[in-house]
């Protein structure tokens, strides 16, 4: 089941709205005004989870670079208990 096409109006200004025309001319690479902002959406939405994947990623470098002594033990109880929402 696909989702249904939502519509939206946008307000851009002429310099904008010259490199939209751009995109979605005929030697443009999308063919409409939808594609384009759908594939712009989609690569925000990447780069968004690439970001939040090295922040993670650098969290979990220090956390194991982190001297041994740093660390505290715990059991699988307390760690399901400190992390519950």
């Amino acid at each position: 089941m696909t989702a249904r096409p939502r519509t939206t109006t946008l307000e851009i200004d002429e310099e904008l709205y010259e490199i939209l025309m751009l995109m979605v001319s005929d030697a443009g690479p999308y063919q409409s005004v939808s594609a384009y902002v759908e594939d712009l959406v989609r690569r925000d939405m990447a780069s968004q989870e690439a970001s939040a994947f090295m922040e993670l990623r650098a969290e979990i470098v220090a956390g194991f670079s982190a001297p041994e002594s740093t660390y505290h033990p715990l059991s699988a109880a307390e760690v399901s208990a400190r992390n519950r929402l």
